[in-house]
C-alpha cells in the first residue's frame, strides 16, 4: 500500500486537473461547450436512451441535463423523440450533424494533446492511458458512496501503530478555483 504522503500527492495532483480539463475546454467551439460535449459523447458512446439515464450518466441533476439537451437539440445534433413504452418521455438520440460534430470535438482535442504532449514518448502516453483506465476502473461509476464503502481498509497487522486514515475528499470537487 502507498505511503500516505504519496496520497497527498495524488490528490494535490488529481485537483490540478481541473487545470487540463479547463485547458481541453479552451479548444471546444463556441457553440459546444463542455455539457454539450458530454451529452454528445454519451450518446455516441452509449446509444440512444431516455433524459433520466444520461443525467445518471453525467452525474447531475435533471434540471441541468434538461438544459444541455435543449442546447444540442437547438442544434440539430441529437433528436428527441417520443418513448414508444412511456409517451411522456422521450428518447434521445444523435442527427447525423450531431456525429459531425463529435468529429470535430474529437479532432479538436487530438491536435489539443498532440500539442501539449509533444515531448512525450510514446511509451509515456501510453502509461498514462493504462493508468488513467486504471483509476477508472478502481472508481468505478463514481457514483457516491457511503462512509463504511470509503472507510480505509484494515491495514496488516505489524509492530508500528497504524497511521491515521486522511480526511475524506470529496469524489467530485467542482471549483472554478486554480489549485496551489
Amino acid at each position: 500500500m502507498a505511503a500516505r504522503r504519496q496520497y497527498e500527492e495524488l490528490a494535490r495532483q488529481l485537483s490540478a486537473i481541473g487545470a487540463v480539463k479547463r485547458g481541453l475546454g479552451r479548444v471546444l467551439p463556441h457553440e459546444c461547450p463542455a455539457g454539450s460535449a458530454a451529452v454528445l459523447t454519451l450518446l455516441d458512446r452509449h446509444g440512444e436512451m431516455r433524459m433520466s439515464r444520461l443525467a445518471e450518466l453525467l452525474a447531475i441533476d435533471m434540471s441541468v441535463t434538461s438544459r444541455h439537451v435543449a442546447h444540442v437539440a437547438e442544434r440539430g445534433w441529437i433528436d428527441r423523440s417520443p418513448d414508444p413504452a412511456d409517451k411522456r418521455s422521450r428518447i434521445l438520440r444523435l442527427t447525423p450533424a450531431g456525429q459531425d460534430m463529435l468529429a470535430e470535438l474529437s479532432e479538436r482535442y487530438m491536435n489539443a494533446l498532440v500539442h501539449y504532449l509533444a515531448d512525450w514518448s510514446d511509451d509515456e502516453v501510453d502509461q498514462l492511458n493504462t493508468l488513467l483506465g486504471r483509476l477508472r476502473t478502481s472508481f468505478g461509476d463514481c457514483r457516491p458512496v457511503s462512509a463504511a464503502q470509503a472507510a480505509p481498509a484494515a491495514p496488516p497487522t505489524s509492530a508500528a501503530p497504524p497511521a491515521p486514515p486522511p480526511p475524506p475528499t470529496p469524489l467530485v470537487e467542482q471549483t472554478t478555483r486554480t489549485p496551489v
